[in-house]
């Protein structure tokens, strides 16, 4: 499954340039190892997305872990980046 969400531009940045292959979101979609996560820059100040795209490749989710400080309700995903898409 693929998943197509809004990255603000910041994030998407530093997430584009592999300095940062994980995700904090909301844990409201059906989220599973080996889905596709597909990153979709947003300018926030702008209100609109730039048109760039790059896919990942779940490889690992945190759920349930509040006593690590994690809330309810939110997930990290690993990610790690696909070559061909």
């Amino acid at each position: 499954m693929t998943h197509a969400l809004k990255t603000w531009k910041p994030y998407f940045e530093v997430q584009d340039n592999g300095s940062k292959l994980f995700e904090l979101r909301k844990d409201d979609r059906p989220y599973k190892v080996g889905d596709i996560f597909l990153s979709q820059e947003f300018d926030q100040h702008k209100n609109e997305y730039t048109g760039k795209e790059t896919p990942y490749r779940i490889t690992y989710i945190l759920r349930d872990a509040e006593m690590f400080g994690l809330k309810q309700g939110y997930c990290i995903l690993n990610l790690k980046p696909i070559e061909e898409f």
